[in-house]
């Protein structure tokens, strides 16, 4: 369960609390007044706080205009909270980059959200948890994947996903599929992986990797229910027993299932592979520190697309990383701690070690 203050803020405790913090989770649940300088404000406002005996608080903004207050030109509360309006621009510049047939430069795309190009990148890379830059170099490797998956030529894919020239493309080509776009068209076809077992306090544990890292983490208790996960998610691929030297690795990814608090400390190779989208999901789970949760809400807010909740838990599910992309740190709003991939059961386990509430 999350181990945040949960709103809405209804006592005046919580709520003062709440400014004193610049909570930006209280934004909207309430406003407070200053009477010595006529104001009114979001609890996130980054003013001075006021002495108690001039605060008052409000429930509405009208609440608060009528009482005599106005708006604080600051936090701006006659407008929507500060979280909705950046996720609505950085939403806007999604959609440009994804719509867009060549890429935009970042002049332009802070042109078209009307933000200087400094204030925009910032914003972006808070929010998303990338570079604008980077952003559209994974949609670009979505819509590569999408159109070679689909039997695509490699030259249709080059130019459909936006590259203007197929040197550029065959430079990024290794780090968008892991593979070359041939081999990635014939679902990987003749790619091999490697993979062995261990044995964690959660069961099983099936390791996998390629030449270029770790592609998958599955946790069970039948091995072989495992290793048909692994050919479900690579059914092209060969198959191989990992050689000997491999075990330091599967040692590795076991002390983390055993004790996840350590995922910061490992610097394990990955092979992440999935849309766009679904890294960019990935990649936000992996800013969540041990002992922490968000929600899917939560998730999709900083992707900057609050009404993705189901896409970032369909994401949450295509995860075949266990605890190196955390997906167990990720709960549902009533503070339940709804899917999990491996089990409910192992991801409350996962929470608990973790120190999580």
């Amino acid at each position: 369960m999350s181990t945040r203050p949960q709103a809405p803020f209804f006592d005046e405790e919580s709520r003062l609390a709440a400014v004193h913090a610049r909570e930006p989770r209280a934004d909207g649940h309430f406003f407070y007044s200053v009477s010595t300088t006529g104001v009114y404000c979001y609890p996130s406002c980054a003013a001075r706080p006021a002495l108690r005996q001039n605060v008052a608080f409000h429930t509405t903004r009208e609440d608060a205009e009528r009482a005599g207050f106005r708006a604080c030109k600051r936090c701006r509360p006659d407008l929507p909270p500060r979280a909705e309006r950046e996720a609505a621009i950085v939403a806007l510049a999604c959609r440009e980059i994804e719509a867009a047939t060549e890429s935009m430069s970042l002049v332009d795309l802070a042109d078209v959200v009307g933000l200087s190009p400094y204030h925009f990148h910032r914003m972006f890379r808070r929010i998303v948890g990338i570079t604008p830059q980077a952003y559209a170099a994974a949609h670009r490797q979505s819509r590569v994947q999408s159109q070679l998956a689909g039997g695509a030529r490699v030259t249709e894919a080059i130019y459909g996903a936006g590259f203007n020239s197929s040197g550029r493309f065959y430079e990024a080509a290794g780090g968008m599929l892991g593979m070359m776009p041939s081999r990635y068209r014939d679902g990987g076809k003749n790619e091999t992986i490697h993979f062995a077992y261990g044995n964690s306090s959660l069961g099983d544990v099936l390791v996998a990797a390629t030449d270029r890292g770790l592609c998958a983490i599955l946790i069970g208790n039948e091995p072989e229910q495992l290793l048909h996960d692994l050919e479900q998610r690579f059914p092209h691929a060969i198959l191989a027993a990992a050689k000997p030297d491999f075990a330091d690795w599967v040692v590795r990814v076991v002390a983390i299932v055993d004790d996840p608090r350590q995922s910061h400390d490992f610097a394990l190779p990955l092979d992440i592979r999935g849309t766009a989208f679904q890294r960019r999901v990935w990649q936000v789970l992996r800013t969540i520190p041990p002992g922490r949760t968000r929600t899917y809400g939560e998730v999709a807010a900083q992707l900057g697309n609050p009404a993705a909740v189901r896409a970032v838990a369909s994401a949450c599910g295509a995860n075949t990383l266990a605890v190196a992309i955390p997906c167990h740190r990720v709960i549902a709003a009533n503070g339940n701690l709804a899917g999990y991939r491996w089990g409910i059961d192992r991801k409350r386990k996962l929470i608990d070690r973790e120190g999580g509430a």
